[in-house]
């Protein structure tokens, strides 16, 4: 994986929801484009979820995947 790949999938518009795999199994949801922070060419991200952050080291980043879209989450009404 590599940054110009995270960065195409954070940009795209209309934006896609979709899931960072890591090396150790673990899967990230970035459902907005606002819930990621990344400087280009940086070794790490940030992705805001359930009222905390995570930061990623993109190395460890397996996979990038859009998600279905029965699996995206809805806002209550």
């Amino acid at each position: 994986m590599t940054t110009e790949q995270l960065e195409r999938f954070h940009k795209a518009r209309p934006f896609v929801p979709f899931s960072i795999f890591v090396g150790d199994g673990r899967e990230i949801q970035v459902d907005h484009p606002e819930m990621m922070a990344y400087k280009p060419k940086a070794r790490t991200c940030a992705v805001w979820s359930d009222g905390a952050y995570e930061v990623i080291d993109l190395l460890l980043v397996t996979t990038l995947k859009p998600r279905p879209a029965s699996t995206r989450r809805r806002r209550a009404s």
